[in-house]
């Protein structure tokens, strides 16, 4: 596994070591040992998993403290442009975005740690994400931001007009609303 710094602190791209052959493929996911190693310790204690069709932009979201996730992020089918955001009050990067693309065939993870905005745009004609949590999800402390906010000037990749967005979405506040967490 190949760790990559980013221009946005603590996160981070996970580049697996690949083997193929005529049969197909096999790379190891992940190791708590050389996750510890690489990128720090951080104990996850729930998976999640979904699955979404093209135009489906999820996010911005976020869980308000004491609550807060990092996360471990990766595409087993499909692609998406998967973009967070620093929300950490005291961070230089605090406001700024960064979005990068997670696919089956790159087989990138992206680690996302505490104090982060995070959602994904489906590039694919569908795609199956998953997320390992370090910190069980707690619906009294959800949060977002919107994701057409101007403030943060994402290009999600995707034509506005194609894009499909549940109605909770729609509804988070704008950038200008939150104050960002004290991490």
């Amino acid at each position: 596994m190949k760790v990559v710094e980013t221009e946005i602190e603590g996160v981070r791209v996970l580049e697996p070591s690949v083997w193929e052959d005529e049969r197909g493929y096999f790379f190891e996911s992940f190791s708590q040992r050389r996750f510890e190693a690489e990128v720090g310790k951080v104990v996850f204690v729930q998976d999640n998993e979904s699955k979404s069709v093209y135009g489906v932009v999820r996010g911005l979201h976020y869980q308000l403290p004491p609550y807060t996730q990092a996360k471990l992020v990766k595409v087993v089918r499909g692609k998406v442009l998967d973009v967070v955001v620093d929300i950490r009050k005291n961070s230089p990067a605090f406001g700024r975005h960064l979005a990068i693309e997670l696919s089956e065939s790159n087989k990138r993870q992206l680690f996302v740690p505490k104090g982060f905005a995070h959602g994904f745009a489906v590039l694919s004609e569908e795609v199956i994400f998953q997320y390992k949590c370090d910190e069980y999800y707690v619906p009294e402390s959800e949060a977002g931001i919107r994701f057409d906010d101007p403030c943060l000037q994402i290009d999600w990749e995707i034509p506005r007009e194609k894009m499909i967005l549940s109605a909770k979405d729609l509804s988070l506040r704008a950038w200008q609303e939150t104050s960002g967490l004290d991490i």
